[in-house]
């Protein structure tokens, strides 16, 4: 499919011939966050660095299970998997944690966002106003959650603690996916459609591009806490770094299949939610050392995200079973069913 504008403010998308053309269609859904092996800082793609946020070797590793419209918590260690239990979801995609243990989702077919309350409490939707297939989330340390709202071609910031919602200034953005914030409040965004990554100052200075090269149809990001970038570059099936000090390289994976959330783990380990090869890897950052995570039913994975060290949220230990969701995706939402794939 090919996005085309039919009048002002609408976007509709509409058949094309050709692979390329038809993974594009493919791809409408999300990503973003996750990490965790050894007790070291860690950062999550879409959240802020934090000298206090660190990860257990023995943490829950939690996947938007986007065409089984759920959310799954995998054990690093392989050794349980089990569905977490959020209500209504519809294509769920980009997912990031609070300090205090809360877990957000981006719930991209319901045109909304939820959060877990921490010690599984209860769900509630986050206030929101016109969003439109958000992909994306990230939290900053102020407690401000930032929405990539994709089919609206901008990115939204909502305070937590009073409701007000504004819009990130930026330019010629078209689809926003994946997020990332750093330590200064910089927000990085991965502009599908534009085949590049813009940073949006966090002093208000304005908008940069990314020195990224060949990028094709970005998605998710991940921050390191020294400051190199990882992107995962769907359209040509693979995970670029940009050096904090400059330089691009590409990170040694094998037989990834549009490639989606990110996350690293703190400690060396990158995490790849693999989308259309249904599966989680994860590599070393510095190459290499690719395995497989364990994982049972996994329908495009999409978001990545681990809570940080000192938050206990639910810790199911019993591996889940039962048919697999199996429906379509929502008309204009995301991924094409297996049988479309190619």
């Amino acid at each position: 499919m090919v996005r085309t504008t039919a009048r002002p403010g609408t976007v509709t998308f509409v058949p094309s011939k050709g692979r390329a053309k038809g993974r594009w269609a493919r791809r409408i859904a999300a990503a973003v966050g996750l990490a965790a092996l050894c007790a070291l800082p860690a950062t999550t793609a879409g959240a802020t660095p934090s000298q206090d946020d660190r990860t257990s070797a023995h943490a829950l590793l939690y996947v938007s299970d986007y065409g089984d419209n759920r959310v799954v918590a995998l054990s690093t260690r392989g050794d349980h998997q089990t569905p977490v239990p959020f209500e209504g979801l519809v294509r769920p995609t980009g997912m990031v944690w609070d300090a205090s243990g809360r877990l957000y989702v981006s719930d991209t077919g319901n045109n909304r966002v939820v959060v877990r309350a921490a010690y599984g409490s209860g769900q509630s939707t986050v206030p929101t106003d016109g969003l439109s297939r958000p992909l994306g989330l990230a939290l900053d340390r102020a407690g401000n959650l930032y929405v990539a709202d994709s089919f609206n071609d901008r990115v939204v910031k909502v305070s937590v603690a009073s409701g007000t919602q504004t819009t990130v200034p930026t330019t010629g953005l078209l689809h926003p996916w994946g997020l990332a914030l750093d330590a200064t409040g910089n927000l990085y965004v991965s502009d599908f459609v534009n085949d590049r990554v813009v940073k949006v100052a966090g002093d208000g200075s304005g908008q940069s591009t990314i020195p990224a090269l060949g990028l094709s149809q970005p998605t998710g990001l991940a921050l390191s806490a020294t400051g190199d970038l990882y992107i995962a570059d769907s359209g040509n099936n693979r995970v670029v770094k940009i050096a904090e000090g400059g330089g691009q390289t590409t990170v040694p994976t094998t037989g990834l299949r549009d490639p989606l959330g990110l996350a690293l783990d703190g400690c060396g380990g990158l995490y790849i939610a693999d989308g259309f090869n249904d599966r989680v890897v994860r590599v070393q950052e510095t190459g290499g050392g690719q395995t497989t995570l364990p994982a049972t039913g996994l329908n495009t994975p999409t978001g990545l995200a681990f809570p940080p060290m000192g938050t206990h949220p639910e810790t199911p230990r019993s591996r889940a079973s039962g048919p697999r969701a199996g429906a379509g995706p929502a008309p204009g939402d995301g991924p094409a069913p297996r049988s479309s794939r190619s």
